[in-house]
């Protein structure tokens, strides 16, 4: 990677054939430590020993001390030792390919640079919390690799494209058939004429669109200014330049809902509640459960019943992010109605994943642990580029991505 680059190829950390679904995992930060624990129950060389290594340790082990980091070095080592895990001899790219029902996407892994990162050319839609920023670049220094891939999203290329199709023709050299119901799939680009040609035609792009990963890719950037700073022979050239994602066409890749539940109704009866509804909406009882269909509509759970909102009047905003669903939820139900402030840190609201439905948002109400859920139209990749190219930033969990990268497939190492 050279100055003014967006990516360049690496020396990727993969998996060895035939090794994949013995390693590959979901993200680390998908599951709690229960479910990672259970997830990785008599499966050794599971990637969750790397990214949750606290669940090698006793059941009280605080998941941020530093054993937990030393665990996952430990680990990754003795994948390595063990040959669970090849390194490229020289740098190439990874075509990446995820399938799950009829959906089908296929990116690039790529070494992303960290100044194109700091010059937004890679562009971003949400804040990060130091807390995560901070488990991440710990976890980094430690197992001295990036190990988690920011997805990222790139315009539809014809002769990127071209380029991609042409090398999927061939088998995989690693496939991994079922990380959370995706199958994984991984072939090397190492013809140096392609390394280039896919060089040239991702470093001709105006800007790259992180996805899913801010926090990942943020702590890729503070791994490198420390590093920087740490080398007095710093030639730009080391590989911590650059941290590992894995960049999808836009035509290819599909957002999610990202629901919401709250916890009691500010103070008013389900019935009170509703009144006030009826004043600004369409209100609506539904026997089924609520997806909407279309953008400025809201299923509501609330007391064993769905409602279908919609407003009586004009909804769009005045710039891209007043004009998001989930802008318009917050503006017209959850501050006003509910008194919810802040819901990076309000502990009253939580959010719920699209992939699993609505039947989740009834399930967390009717076990009294929630009092109403909202369900919501996902958010556009229209809508994500818009707001990050207006250098704008979403409200917290505006998009859910499904199906997610797996961890273990292919990592960084870091100089």
């Amino acid at each position: 990677m050279t100055v003014g680059d967006l990516v360049g190829p690496f020396r990727g950390l993969r998996v060895a054939p035939g090794r994949a679904d013995d390693i590959a995992a979901p993200p680390y930060d998908v599951v709690n430590r229960e479910e990672a624990r259970a997830a990785a129950e008599g499966k050794p060389y599971s990637f969750f020993h790397v990214s949750r290594a606290e669940i090698d340790l006793a059941p009280d082990t605080d998941p941020y001390s530093d054993k937990v980091y030393e665990k996952a070095a430990a680990n990754l080592q003795k994948f390595l030792s063990d040959g669970l895990l090849v390194q490229d001899e020289t740098p190439c790219f990874y075509i990446y390919r995820i399938s799950t029902g009829t959906l089908r996407q296929t990116g690039i892994a790529v070494s992303v640079s960290v100044d194109a990162y700091l010059e937004n050319r890679v562009r971003k839609h949400e804040l990060t919390r130091p807390s995560k920023e901070d488990d991440r670049v710990r976890q980094i220094e430690a197992v001295k690799a990036i190990t988690g891939p920011v997805l990222c999203v790139h315009k539809t290329h014809a002769g990127l494209q071209s380029i991609v199709d042409e090398l999927t023709v061939t088998a995989p050299e690693t496939v991994a058939e079922n990380v959370d119901g995706a199958r994984h799939e991984l072939w090397v680009v190492r013809d140096d004429a392609h390394v280039s040609e896919i060089a040239r035609l991702m470093n001709a792009m105006d800007a790259l669109y992180i996805a899913d990963g801010h926090h990942r890719s943020a702590a890729g950037a503070r791994v490198a200014a420390a590093r920087r700073e740490a080398n007095p022979d710093h030639t730009g050239s080391e590989s911590y330049n650059g941290f590992l994602a894995v960049s999808f066409p836009s035509d290819q890749v599909i957002i999610l809902d990202y629901n919401r539940v709250v916890r009691d109704l500010n103070g008013q009866t389900p019935e009170a509640l509703l009144d006030s509804l009826h004043e600004m909406f369409y209100v609506e009882q539904s026997s089924d459960p609520i997806r909407p269909a279309e953008r400025s509509t809201f299923g509501m759970y609330m007391d064993g019943a769905w409602w279908l909102l919609k407003p009586r009047g004009k909804t769009s905003g005045g710039d891209p992010v007043d004009n998001l669903d989930v802008s318009l939820l917050t503006r017209m139900i959850l501050e006003p109605c509910l008194g919810i402030g802040d819901q990076r840190t309000d502990t009253r609201i939580d959010f719920v994943g699209g992939s699993r439905g609505p039947e989740e948002i009834a399930r967390r109400v009717d076990s009294g642990e929630m009092a109403v859920g909202f369900t919501l139209y996902p958010t556009s990749l229209d809508d994500l580029m818009a707001v990050a190219d207006a250098d704008m930033i979403m409200p917290p969990k505006s998009t859910w991505f499904d199906p997610k990268l797996a961890d273990g497939m292919i990592s960084q190492l870091l100089d």
